[in-house]
């Protein structure tokens, strides 16, 4: 691999530095510099044909880049960005629209050097001023994640029409280049007599593979390729985006979008409900092979599905009445009666076997966390994190004992069946925000177990716009949120964890987690100068994390359900961290049939 990464990448005049065709958060590249496709796709797929699919928002707009409103599905699919990652290697980008990415070997700053060719749709050449323009507006204006995540860069400026710098401020985040690179590019001129911070369906410019060609708000969007466009035949676009047009429909109910799948109004869905999968696909374009029904493998890092806790209430800030919380859910029940046993219970914020601390710390993540001896619960050093483990039966009484006496311990107790606060006799009582009826099952049966503690649970079901706006506002006692990490976590950390974030409306921090030593281990992520220190910085934090009691691990799957009519054709090699629909393409005469 080292062989491999000298001979495609070049040194530049400039002493202490290198330039490169792609970059690698640790150096190593997979592909070279004269690749010509990625090896999950197939270069000669023919472009044509629809794809339709389902979406639960119902946006009310077309700029993804700012707090309000609710974004369509696959507006990104009309975007470029600097570089662009690749999907079976871990923290890897190459070049979209910079050629190259020129480095100092002190990560204090990066140069893009853009591609001459590179165009907005509307023919104008996309410029330095471009991605100048795109930062700053973004920092002053976008939505609070831009702000946090770029945190680390001092400025950035224009070297020439087709050459930027990043600078980054004092200090060492070795993954800032990267972080650079995954920026989406905005016109400037489009938005010279436009107000970028407000909501709009406009359908906005672009440079990407697609263009929006109508619009009924809430409703449906429909994209179509766009023709000759500019990267087309570039490496990393190679073999993809091939539907000639792309629509998504709405659809506020997961049982709805799979009646339209049946229905052949829809042709490609994910499954997410266990139960839908196992019971639901029962219809004769099924059996007649005109739809197919396949788990495919996910390589990727699971998903992280919990139930969180409003801990910016004082009630839920005591660690004993979380841990009182999680005792009484009861996964293995629910797997075996309202699952179909397809799911593993979740027990880390990053589900992959490298990155999960399990049994007791040791080695350098224990020299890590030793300094924090005192600051972070004993039973880090003393016991392995695990949820409560359960027989199935529902029968849970020892966890019911065990709830009570931590709920005792932290000023509750039950009078005439309802817990109560022993100082102000306010009972106790948790409003369940949830915004997908699917839920609702989950949520009525931790309903019944919280009963049994004197809680009552009232599960509150609403729309997603209401549901983000609550979200944003810190308004509410509990919901659940889906944590999607990173083969190479870093940067991100902040928005999910920091004490910064959880005064953000609209951050990823939901729960609202303020904990010094938690925003510690984010920057020693952040800094980590290789893999190895990145895995033992993103054990530790997780381990603290778990034994914080910060969330309610649910579930997860390592597959990914999908079921969509027989038009679809597949690469022969599959991406190993994604499920790579942009990489399939349509059979023309399969579809024509289908359509007859």
């Amino acid at each position: 691999m080292l062989a491999l990464l000298l001979l495609t990448v070049s040194l530049t005049a400039d002493a202490g530095s290198t330039t490169s065709h792609g970059l690698s958060k640790y150096g190593d590249l997979k592909y070279p510099a004269e690749f010509t496709h990625f090896e999950y796709v197939n270069p000669d797929a023919p472009k044509g044909g629809s794809a339709v699919l389902s979406s639960s928002l119902a946006f009310d707009s077309l700029n993804p880049f700012i707090l309000k409103g609710l974004q369509a599905s696959g507006i990104g699919l009309i975007y470029d960005s600097l570089m662009l990652s690749s999907s079976d290697e871990a923290s890897a980008y190459y070049g979209l629209i910079a050629e190259s990415a020129e480095v100092d070997d002190d990560k204090r700053w990066v140069i893009f050097n853009l591609r001459k060719q590179a165009r907005w749709h509307d023919g104008v050449a996309l410029t330095a001023d471009d991605v100048v323009f795109t930062f700053n507006i973004l920092q002053e204006k976008g939505h609070p994640f831009y702000k946090s995540y770029y945190s680390d860069v001092a400025k950035v400026e224009k070297l020439g029409t087709h050459k930027v710098k990043f600078s980054f401020k004092e200090g060492n985040n070795p993954e800032l280049p990267l972080i650079v690179a995954q920026l989406t590019v905005l016109p400037k001129h489009y938005y010279e007599n436009r107000e970028f911070d407000k909501t709009s369906l406009e359908p906005p410019l672009g440079s990407g593979p697609y263009k929006v060609t109508k619009v009924d708000a809430g409703r449906s969007i429909t994209y179509e390729l766009v023709e000759n466009y500019w990267a087309e035949n570039l490496p990393v676009r190679k073999g993809t985006n091939n539907f000639q047009t792309m629509r998504y429909d709405t659809y506020r109910e997961l049982t709805i979008s799979l009646e339209a799948l049946k229905a052949g109004d829809i042709d490609f869905r994910t499954e997410y409900t266990s139960k839908d999968w196992k019971t639901a696909y029962d219809f004769p374009a099924l059996d007649d092979g005109r739809v197919i029904k396949e788990e495919i493998p996910d390589g990727n890092i699971q998903r992280t599905q919990t139930i969180v806790v409003n801990l910016r209430q004082p009630r839920f800030q005591d660690i004993r009445v979380r841990k009182a919380l999680d005792l009484v859910y009861d996964f293995e029940w629910m797997n075996k009666n309202l699952f179909y046993g397809a799911y593993q219970r979740n027990d880390s914020f990053f589900q992959i076997a490298e990155m999960n601390a399990t049994g007791l710390p040791t080695g350098a993540e224990l020299e890590l966390l030793e300094k924090y001896r005192g600051k972070i619960p004993d039973s880090v050093f003393t016991t392995e994190y695990q949820p409560p483990k359960n027989d199935g039966s529902g029968n849970i009484r020892k966890r019911y004992r065990e709830a009570i006496k931590l709920l005792k311990e932290a000023g509750w107790e039950i009078r005439d069946q309802k817990l109560v606060n022993v100082a102000t006799g306010e009972p106790f009582v948790i409003e369940f925000l949830f915004r997908q009826a699917s839920l609702e099952k989950i949520i009525l049966a931790y309903k019944k177990t919280l009963e049994r503690l004197g809680i009552e649970l009232k599960p509150r079901l609403i729309d997603t716009a209401q549901w983000v706006k609550r979200l944003e506002e810190h308004d509410f006692d509990m919901t659940s949120q889906v944590m999607v990490q990173t083969l190479s976590p870093g940067n991100e950390q902040r928005d999910y964890f920091s004490s910064d974030a959880a005064d953000t409306g609209g951050s990823r921090n939901v729960a609202g987690i303020k904990n010094p030593v938690v925003d510690e281990l984010i920057e020693t992520i952040i800094s980590a100068p290789d893999r190895e220190s990145t895995l033992v910085a993103t054990r530790a934090l997780d381990r603290v994390l778990k034994h914080n009691q910060y969330v309610i691990f649910m579930y997860y799957g390592d597959t990914h359900r999908v079921a969509y009519w027989n038009k679809y054709i597949k690469p022969e090699i599959a991406p190993k961290y994604a499920l790579g629909f942009n990489t399939w393409w349509i059979d023309a005469e399969k579809e024509k049939s289908l359509n007859q």
